[in-house]
């Protein structure tokens, strides 16, 4: 089962700092057929104008894994933590307990990000964050695990999250294919950052939602270059 959400149809916010597209229902926006895929509960694509970002608020129980595009956001938080994550980049902070964190754009220019948010399997672990460059040239034609709690990727290099399951980034050249397997029980949602692809035939362009499920394997064609996220999680 291969859908696609076109970036038309997702959920629309503006508060003129910030432009929000929600593919899940988030805020004043509800879609009971898009509540979550799998553990998978938020993905927010985000517009943040520059010098404005979002104010000191609270999470717990959540893991929250920032991809920036164009651009780089600065986080800090209630327990020390100060970065800058630029664009390619990911951050993660595993709320658990707790956390006060504020994100804001300081460039001189719009950052544009991917905010995604995992169930994690364990509720009740101590806070924290983290972030890592990850350089795109070595992502080329195949899905590099940024961060995971899967077993199979202990010890990778990943960013930790406390989930069985994975955030994964790509990029194909046109004409370029990729086959990914997807194991029994497990859901994958993708969407191009750029490009247009096609999904066991089935096209999408940038920013649109292609929600996988009971599929042992998918292949990706790149009909423009593209650059694409993964995430990768237990379907119940």
């Amino acid at each position: 089962m291969i859908e696609i959400r076109p970036f038309a149809s997702l959920g629309k916010a503006s508060f003129g700092w910030l432009n929000a597209n929600h593919h899940f229902s988030f805020g004043h926006y509800r879609n009971p057929d898009r509540d979550q895929w799998g553990r998978l509960r938020v993905w927010n694509d985000d517009e943040i104008a520059p010098g404005t970002g979002f104010d000191p608020h609270p999470h717990r129980d959540m893991e929250i894994i920032t991809y920036v595009r164009e651009g780089a956001i600065t986080h800090r938080d209630n327990l020390g933590n100060e970065g800058r994550t630029e664009a390619g980049d990911v951050q993660v902070m595993s709320a658990g307990t707790g956390v006060v964190h504020a994100e804001y754009n300081l460039e001189p220019g719009k950052t544009t990000l991917f905010q995604i948010w995992i169930m994690p399997d364990r509720r009740g672990v101590k806070p924290s964050w983290g972030a890592k460059k990850f350089p795109k040239e070595q992502r080329e034609a195949r899905f590099e695990v940024l961060a995971s709690g899967r077993p199979q990727d202990a010890g990778n290099g990943a960013l930790p999250i406390n989930v069985d399951g994975a955030v994964l980034a790509t990029t194909l050249k046109k004409g370029q294919t990729l086959v990914q397997g997807l194991g029994a029980g497990r859901a994958a949602y993708i969407v191009p950052a750029r490009g247009a692809v096609t999904v066991n035939g089935a096209a999408a362009q940038a920013r649109d939602g292609i929600a996988v499920q009971d599929e042992r394997e998918f292949s990706i064609t790149a009909t423009e270059d593209a650059e694409l996220v993964m995430v990768e999680v237990a379907a119940a």
